[in-house]
């Protein structure tokens, strides 16, 4: 895609879960006011977009930032990340991956999971995917532990399926789990969190380097300072700079999970 004018509105995506859509608009469009230059918010549909000038700035897992950077060099700045509300996260800008059972389920400890049925996000997740399979790798698993994993394709879907029975346990994001029981009371009688791994540098925000370096610092700034009531309803606290090796851990991960050979997609009864 060619380079689009430096007067055009600045392109914001969103590569992560639906639950924090209304803070991250309302992210692009404080951003966008600020630098005088407007935005808008998309939903992203391939990394690649902030490689060709389709996206400028992005909400993206830590996992994907790893990798982009591992075989983009230079080609992707990191601009922020969140602070989430509330004493587990320490005013860090840090997340969980939260492992759900049914409320009723006789599972007490991760380590029962075994042979039972399993939902993640989606391949590409950290919390809901990676997180779980360097959990097993620490353990000193080599080979399939579920008896079934599912790709759901969100965390709001996984926790469906765990609340209805589909399946026995996921892992969730733990600010999604937060949001949704927060917005669908009803489920949280029906859920229980048997295990936490973390925690784990949270989902930044970065910027393409097609962005002329100055209106990256602008926007670096203008991030770090969005505050108002859509980011607190999506238990937002605020931005703050974030350095590379926080990530650092995950490049662990993924390193172990590889020596491994671990995979959950690769799982069925």
């Amino acid at each position: 895609m060619a380079s689009r004018a430096s007067s055009d509105p600045l392109i914001f995506g969103t590569y992560l879960a639906p639950s924090s859509v209304e803070a991250y608009r309302f992210v692009a469009e404080q951003v966008g006011t600020v630098t005088g230059r407007g935005a808008r918010l998309v939903v992203g549909r391939s990394y690649d977009e902030l490689l060709d000038s389709s996206v400028d700035v992005a909400f993206i897992c830590g996992w994907p930032y790893v990798r982009l950077v591992a075989q983009n060099p230079g080609r992707i700045e990191l601009l922020a990340a969140p602070v989430l509300s509330g004493s587990r996260y320490q005013g860090k800008p840090v997340y969980f991956s939260d492992v759900i059972v049914r409320a009723g389920s006789p599972v007490e400890r991760f380590e029962d999971l075994r042979g039972h049925s399993w939902s993640f996000n989606e391949p590409t997740s950290y919390s809901g995917y990676l997180a779980t399979l360097y959990h097993l790798a620490r353990m000193g698993e080599r080979g399939p532990f579920f008896g079934r994993a599912v790709a759901a394709g969100s965390h709001q879907e996984s926790i469906r399926k765990v609340a209805s029975g589909e399946v026995d346990a996921s892992a969730i994001d733990s600010q999604v789990l937060e949001l949704e029981l927060r917005r669908h009371p009803e489920l949280r009688p029906e859920l229980r969190v048997i295990e936490s791994f973390g925690p784990a540098a949270i989902q930044p925000v970065v910027a393409s380097d097609r962005l002329d370096a100055g209106l990256r610092r602008d926007i670096k700034s203008a991030i770090r300072a969005v505050s108002g009531e859509p980011l607190r309803a999506c238990l937002f606290e605020s931005f703050v700079s974030v350095d590379d090796g926080a990530y650092d851990r995950m490049r662990q991960a993924e390193q172990q999970v590889m020596a491994a050979r671990l995979t959950l997609s690769a799982n069925r009864l």
